[in-house]
């Protein structure tokens, strides 16, 4: 089966990191599999595996991430039975794709996926009309379709993110990136992995560490970058935050930050499902994360991990506070919760076989 995933740009997300896993995977199980960008490059456009196709529509790099020339000529000549696309410029235009492959022989199913917590552009909510089945990444963005958007519930099918990062078992703890970054033996380490936008509220995480007690020995480490970085940058130097909050910048594998940290935290108010939740609980992370649409469905809310309305500062900082004071052992046994939780609910081979499964179906004519 000739499989064409859609993407506008290979930024470091995660959608885009899921988008490469995929690809990958499609490749591996024996599927002709192309990843077709709108931009050339990116952060993790060195990732792609070698058995897939990897083509871009723009020449060079215009920046511009909606602009795609050529893109119906190229679907044309692939020839897919299975079209996904992937992120929000690439739904954008999957209706249109689809519209126009009526009527013609072998023409490829297009498949929408909603990963955001975001309002859906106009183009993007056509094509949820338009195009043959839409995966949602989580419960909660299967019900937003439904209820915001009037998608009939079996056109959907739900098909969580898979690990991107399936920690290694006995690694033991990452002494020496700890020591790198003047973590001591006793300190406690709050991880959050994102790339640094508005949606992502880094700056309020940093408030809200902040807030803790100095006496405990807290560190608060921020991996990523993005358009909000240096505003944050700005905040912690002109608070003197930084012998606390350290910024690591982009993780090709944020694998070693995991093993390095004691908590996952994430104060995002947009959200589909969190990668970052998922990738941390696997590696034995307990986290603490504002709600947002799927947070929810990362960890079990009040056992692996809690779950603190939005904008609830004082809960946050309870939740953690709480955390932090724990004993050894008791979080120990949350580790190992939210350890066997990730890694049977986000396997990437259950992944993959649900959308192989579902490709299969509507390659075939078929309902899924």
């Amino acid at each position: 089966m000739k499989i064409l995933l859609l993407q506008d740009r290979l930024r470091s997300g995660g959608t885009e990191r899921q988008s490469v896993l995929l690809a990958g995977a499609f490749a591996a199980a024996g599927h002709a599999t192309t990843l077709l960008t709108f931009r050339p490059g990116g952060a993790l456009a060195a990732t792609v595996d070698a058995a897939v196709s990897r083509r871009a529509l723009q020449p060079f790099d215009t920046g511009l991430d909606w602009f795609a020339p050529g893109l119906r000529r190229a679907v044309a000549g692939l020839r897919p039975a299975v079209v996904l696309c992937m992120g929000r410029m690439a739904n954008c235009y999957a209706g249109s794709l689809q519209r126009l492959a009526l009527g013609e022989r072998d023409a490829p199913a297009v498949v929408a996926t909603m990963r955001t917590g975001k309002s859906l552009p106009r183009l993007f909510r056509r094509s949820l009309a338009q195009v043959r089945h839409v995966v949602a990444n989580s419960r909660a963005a299967k019900e937003n379709l439904v209820a915001q958007y009037r998608v009939p519930p079996e056109k959907i099918s739900v098909i969580h993110n898979s690990l991107v990062f399936p920690a290694e078992s006995g690694g033991g703890r990452n002494e020496a990136l700890r020591a790198q970054w003047g973590a001591g033996p006793g300190t406690i380490v709050l991880l959050d992995v994102a790339m640094f936008r508005p949606e992502k509220n880094q700056r309020e995480l940093i408030e809200l560490v902040a807030a803790l007690p100095r006496g405990r020995g807290v560190h608060l480490w921020l991996a990523g970058v993005g358009p909000a970085l240096e505003a944050c940058r700005r905040r912690v130097a002109e608070q003197r935050w930084d012998s606390f909050v350290k910024f690591l910048g982009f993780q090709p594998d944020p694998s070693p930050l995991y093993a390095a940290a004691d908590l996952a935290v994430h104060a995002s108010y947009s959200e589909s499902l969190s990668n970052f939740l998922i990738e941390a609980q696997a590696h034995g992370l307990p986290s603490v994360a504002y709600d947002a649409q799927g947070i929810d469905e990362c960890c079990v809310p009040g056992e692996t991990g809690f779950v603190i309305p939005a904008g609830d500062r004082a809960a946050f900082l309870a939740a953690l506070e709480r955390l932090v004071a724990e004993p050894a052992a008791v979080r120990a046994r949350r580790a190992a919760g939210a350890r066997a939780y990730a890694r049977t609910t986000f396997d990437p081979q259950r992944q993959v076989a649900a959308y192989l499964r579902l490709f299969e179906t509507l390659a075939a004519g078929q309902p899924p």
